[in-house]
Parts: C-alpha cells; structure tokens; sequence
C-alpha cells in the first residue's frame, strides 16, 4: 500500500499528541457535521470517531452490528472533511484486526482503539500486534489506543482490586508488544485512575469521560492520564440538546437563543 505523505504527518502528529505535555481531549464525532463542529472548536487538535455513535446514527446496536464497510465509508468521509487527525474506533477489529486496520489507514485513519473483550491474553496481544504491523507496512505510526474491558465486562459484584491487577495485567502486555497508550473504560474513581498511572506509567493511560462521574480533564492530566474520550457521550449530549428544544416546541415555545450556524 501507498500512503501519501499526509496520512503519515497525521499520524506522527497524533502521536506526538500523546507523548506531549498536556492531557489530549477527544470529544468523539459520529458524523460530518459533528466532526467540523468539533474540529472548529478552540483547542481541539485531533478528532476521534465512536463506533457506537456511528451505528446508532444508522440504526444499529453497538458491538459489530454496523457493516464494517458502512462503518469505514463513513469514517472515511470524516476524513476527508477535516484537516486534523482522525483515530477511529475499530471496535473489536471485525473477526480480523490487521485487515481492519489496513482499511482504515486507507481510509485516511492514523490510529484507532480495539477492544479485547477479555479474549484470552495471548489472543489479545496477537491482534495489537497485527494492528501495529498493518500501520507499519503502510509506513504509518498508526496510534493503538489498545482496549481492555476488564472493567466493563467484569461480572455483577466482581472484586475492583482484582479486576485491577486483571486490568495492569493487559495493559503491560499491549504495551510490551508496542502499543503506545492503554484505553481502560469503566474507572472513574480516583484512586483507581492513580493506581493505573502507577502500573503503566504516566503518559500511558486513556480513559473515557462519563458525565456526572468522571473526574475533569485537568484533575485527569494532573494524575499522568495522556488521554481522555467521551466515546457515545457526546452524540447523548447533542440528542438531549435536541430533545429538550423540540420539547420546548411543542409546548409552544421556540428554539434556544444563541444556536449557532455550525453547519
């Protein structure tokens, strides 16, 4: 595969994005019109895409259930609407994580989150290292956000001290076999982000912003978290925004002052 220069200063760029001072915050897009909103707002350096928010936007359920190739068209469109660069979520890789990260790159992606779905370890780090190797044979430093759900899949009542060490366990194998970062969603609890930091180090930890719960980005970055999502939450925050004014509407009202033309 060919990649143009652009794809690849993307990529450096995102990394670079990663290893800087400072927390990197990705408020994640789902569509076109999100990601120029999003794109055009001040101190935003990269954009992340939400699979989940993505399948809703086409009537599916989360978890693979959206075509991979209607996933990637429209990853592929935001793409080529904005200038920043783009990680997309690869969800659990689609049955092939190189194949799926090949496409990707070739859809303009410079890095991409894939969850391991508490596969057995072995498994897990097989498919981080073939994401990593599809970037490289395209001459891509292709950013892996590599996921673990230990948390999120953990079992009603499971020990949080256990599902911790589970959690440390994934995270230093993905990172041994190259993975910049380590995504652990489902920790919004202080200590243990500051446990996390401890055992993978600073600068490698990402976590998901959950509202209402999730500590502030600054509070984040302070603590050595180097990144910080929203995943669905964002596209909720625009439906509730739409809701409340059609509500508003109907009950005879009118549409909020200071909506902006962001489209």
């Amino acid at each position: 595969m060919i990649t143009v220069p652009d794809t690849a200063d993307r990529a450096r760029a995102l990394l670079d994005l990663h290893t800087a001072p400072g927390i990197l915050a990705l408020a994640n897009v789902w569509d076109v019109a999100s990601a120029r909103a999003v794109a055009g707002a001040p101190g935003v350096r990269a954009l992340a895409t939400a699979s989940h928010a993505i399948a809703a936007t086409f009537g599916y359920e989360d978890g693979e259930n959206i075509p991979l190739e209607l996933h990637l068209d429209m990853v592929a469109r935001i793409t080529a609407a904005v200038d920043l660069p783009v990680s997309m979520d690869l969800e659990a890789g689609y049955g092939d994580p190189g194949a799926t990260a090949r496409q990707a790159i070739a859809a303009g992606v410079v890095g991409g989150n894939l969850e391991d779905r508490n596969a057995p370890v072995d498994d897990a780090v097989a498919a981080v290292e073939a994401v990593l190797a599809a970037g490289r044979a395209a001459g891509v430093d292709f950013v892996l956000n590599a996921r673990t759900d230990a948390f999120v899949l953990a079992a009603p009542g499971a020990d949080r001290a256990e599902t911790l060490a589970r959690a440390l366990e994934r995270g230093r194998a993905f990172l041994e076999a190259g993975a910049p970062v380590v995504f652990v969603p489902g920790v919004v609890a202080r200590e243990e982000v500051e446990a996390l930091v401890a055992g993978l180090g600073r600068g490698r930890l990402s976590v998901i912003s959950v509202p209402g719960a999730s500590l502030p980005a600054a509070e984040l970055e302070a603590l050595g978290v180097t990144r910080v999502s929203t995943g669905p939450f964002t596209q909720r925050v625009a439906l509730t925004a739409l809701q409340d004014a059609a509500t508003a509407l109907a009950a005879g009202g009118v549409l909020p002052e200071g909506t902006r033309a962001l489209n």
